[in-house]
């Protein structure tokens, strides 16, 4: 029997003690360091740092000499965040997964870090990402079932939330790479819309998806990363939470696409949030969702190519396999067919509004990835449940709700409207409180 390996922190508690002084920041670096040496070789989550020690202790001191007084503290003083391999931070070298040379891969620090650090944020150190943020996964190992993957390609940063390293982390995704993961490590994943948070310093996979989210104990930290992170927060609009939503489920092929496991969980939540008096209403949303899954692989296999051009043609022997098969692909994608493909989205957005008004839905609902974990590491797992919504830009959350009969989490995604990123938090409120925490 695998040992599990998950305790998840509260951001929002954690960061109002540090703030207010307990523990002062040397005693909890000491404690996150020692926490790292202990439980990472088991897991794998982050990306290895000699001296990491060291430079903490030196940002703590920095940190504590810009704010002796805890009035006067920033909202993540002293907290300590993953930030995806993908992420450039000053002091800290990018490796992206991959084998080729840090220098070549290095750039400004990313908006988002300087957002993080500007709130108090201690840079833990960098999570393992799928190389380049594709396929080919890292060592990462699921805290709960070490025998299974992580979800990919945000792994690292999954990982190290659900074990309790961090409360904290940075992820992207283009596809899935953050909901996905978020359900089969048991955390609470956020994908806010496409643009929400700059990307201005992070490797490009396909640009038109790229979107930073981040990964969390609970919904509460969610919102607050979120508020801090995400450009023209509105805070009064998060405050106000549109009252109880109507949630909306797209029947059809989409839908079907998860594993039955998963569904009758997924219809057991539905079940539960019915009972508490919210309205949930059936809608044929995706009538070509074969021709959705080609358009936006199109799209992503030729960016993927053009992001990597330079890299490919000097190092192209150093690329994993699964990564170079995907970008001889997106090599031989004409530009006209992305154009096509871009086009069809735009179709497909004033498509969805429409039928989401119609509808009367507030949020959308379905299963956070096909079913758990799967076992072994040699795959992150499908992506498919994230894939429309993601083509769309749409934001979206996972939250933990049941497991399978093997113990390992499963999650409720749940979608909100483009720029409704402050509502699609609140109003996840509801549900969360409806199903209770799952551990």
């Amino acid at each position: 029997m695998e040992q599990p390996l998950a305790r998840p922190r509260s951001l929002t508690r954690e960061a109002a003690g540090l703030r207010s002084g307990v523990p002062d920041l040397s005693e909890h670096v000491d404690r996150f360091c020692a926490l790292v040496e202990r439980v990472d070789p088991l897991i794998h989550a982050f990306v290895p740092e000699p001296g990491r020690h060291d430079r903490l202790h030196a940002q703590a001191r920095a940190l504590a000499a810009r704010h002796p007084e805890p009035a006067g503290r920033p909202p993540l003083y002293g907290v300590a965040v993953g930030v995806k391999d993908i992420v450039h931070v000053d002091g800290l070298p990018t490796h992206g997964g991959s084998a080729l040379p840090p220098g070549v891969l290095a750039g400004p620090q990313a908006v988002v870090v300087d957002r993080l650090r500007a709130a108090g944020a201690l840079v833990a150190g960098k999570t393992v990402t799928a190389e380049f943020a594709a396929s080919a996964p890292g060592p990462t190992r699921n805290p709960h079932h070490p025998g299974h993957t992580p979800g990919g390609s945000s792994s690292g940063s999954a990982a190290a939330v659900a074990a309790g390293l961090v409360p904290l982390a940075v992820g992207t995704q283009t596809v899935g790479s953050v909901i996905r993961p978020a359900a089969y490590c048991g955390v609470v994943g956020f994908r806010p819309t496409y643009g929400r948070i700059p990307m201005a310093g992070v490797i490009p996979n396909a640009p038109s998806f790229d979107t930073l989210g981040v990964f969390t104990a609970d919904l509460a930290g969610a919102a607050l990363a979120a508020a801090l992170l995400c450009d023209d927060w509105r805070g009064e609009a998060a405050a106000g939470g549109g009252g109880r939503p109507v949630l909306g489920v797209p029947d059809g092929a989409y839908l079907e696409r998860a594993e039955p496991a998963a569904l009758r969980a997924f219809e057991e939540s539905l079940e539960r949030l019915a009972q508490t008096g919210l309205t949930v209403r059936r809608v044929p949303l995706f009538p070509d969702f074969a021709g959705i899954t080609r358009q936006l692989q199109t799209i992503n296999r030729f960016e993927l190519a053009r992001s990597h051009a330079d890299w490919f043609a000097r190092f192209g022997g150093l690329y994993r396999p699964e990564t170079a098969a995907s970008i001889r692909v997106g090599q031989g994608v004409a530009a006209e067919d992305r154009a096509a493909a871009l086009q069809a989205r735009e179709r497909l957005r004033e498509r969805v509004a429409r039928a989401t008004a119609e509808a009367g839905v507030d949020l959308w609902l379905v299963p956070s990835a096909t079913g758990g974990a799967p076992e072994g590491l040699h795959s992150t797992g499908d992506p498919v449940m994230s894939l429309p919504w993601s083509y769309l830009g749409l934001p979206a959350l996972s939250l933990p709700a049941g497991r399978t009969a093997e113990g390992l989490p499963l999650g409720l995604q749940v979608v909100g409207t483009a720029g409704g990123d402050e509502r699609l938090l609140a109003q996840a409120a509801f549900l969360e409180g409806a199903l209770g925490r799952e551990a």
